[in-house]
């Protein structure tokens, strides 16, 4: 569910730098969603121009109010931001971009998988809505420039893949809007934090 159109990317990795201009993949703005593991760069990648463009949504820790116990992630679809809960009355916030009307996830689920650097390609629906998507239909593989970007966490119910995912992006200008086939995305150094916290079985409380 993300999409670049001459947009430059500079990665920055143990002191080097690799700049990639003007690399325009098709229509994937909006996007996401039926992905598998893929190979890229390391985890460990920092990416030197993938900021909040918005200080509202910038990473940070905030009181939290609600009901859910620590280690638990809630995602309030309508004020655009992640939460995971901490101790002490705490979370940490992440600003998202989520999906579009009718298309959200919403409900309870757990993570039941996680991948560095996913591969990415849409499903039959997002075909179907979205005839132009046809050509990726075999996949784009994981690294800086896909459209689940750094990593992602695989929600599941019942033990079944729900083809909803909390992910990076290609695209970090979309945080904070309603723009994604479902999926709920994270810059890409947030989504990194998230991974670093999140464990496979962690509940997902999406409202």
């Amino acid at each position: 569910m993300n999409g670049i159109d001459g947009v430059t990317w500079q990665v920055e990795m143990d002191k080097q730098h690799i700049t990639r201009r003007g690399l325009v993949l098709g229509s994937l703005a909006l996007m996401l969603s039926g992905c598998t593991s893929g190979d890229g760069p390391p985890l460990g990648y920092r990416f030197a121009r993938d900021p909040d463009a918005d200080p509202r949504y910038r990473r940070q820790e905030v009181a939290y109010t609600g009901s859910e116990p620590p280690g638990t992630i809630v995602v309030d679809t309508a004020s655009r931001y992640l939460y995971f809960v901490e101790a002490d009355g705490l979370a940490t916030r992440y600003g998202v971009a989520v999906g579009e009307e009718g298309l959200s996830f919403k409900g309870e689920a757990t993570i039941g998988y996680k991948a560095e650097w996913p591969s990415w390609k849409p499903t039959n629906d997002m075909i179907q809505r979205k005839p132009r998507l046809a050509k990726y239909a075999d996949g784009i593989p994981g690294g800086p420039l896909n459209p689940l970007g750094a990593a992602a966490l695989y929600l599941y119910q019942g033990g079944e893949d729900t083809l909803f995912r909390l992910h990076g992006t290609n695209a970090p200008w979309s945080i904070g809007r309603a723009v994604s086939n479902g999926c709920i995305r994270l810059t890409n150094t947030n989504i990194v934090d998230l991974y670093s916290r999140a464990r496979v079985g962690t509940r997902v409380v999406v409202i």
